[in-house]
């Protein structure tokens, strides 16, 4: 359904700190710069990408939105947050736990305050 996810930052190289450490805890590669000066992750399929916002104002973070990125164990998921909170983050709502359906979730604000998950699925 979706292409990509495209956020504002106020500091990139802050993002890309945070974005990093968290994409190789989950075993991606890190982002890389385009022509245009957008931060660009892309992991199995997905594409994220960062950019200051084009019209010159402040980025902010969504009301009561969440991105949610897909992690291949709870292992993954520890480690992200880990790396999140390394490297900027700041972790809420609760500790990284097993949710009664079985995935493991975590959740984080990155730098700019945009919210962020990472979940694995449940074992079976």
């Amino acid at each position: 359904m979706f292409t990509h996810v495209m956020i504002g930052s106020n500091d990139l190289e802050k993002a890309r700190a945070f974005y990093d450490a968290t994409f190789v805890a989950l075993g991606g590669q890190r982002g890389e710069m385009d022509a245009r000066g957008r931060l660009i992750y892309v992991h199995e399929g997905g594409r994220l990408m960062i950019t200051k916002p084009i019209d010159g104002k402040p980025a902010t973070a969504a009301n009561g939105g969440t991105i949610g990125i897909a992690a291949a164990s709870p292992n993954h998921v520890l480690a992200w947050h880990v790396a999140g909170t390394a490297n900027g983050g700041t972790s809420i709502e609760t500790p990284p736990v097993e949710r009664p359906n079985g995935a493991f979730v975590a959740y984080l604000r990155d730098p700019d305050g945009n919210k962020l998950t990472a979940r694995s699925s449940p074992t079976k």
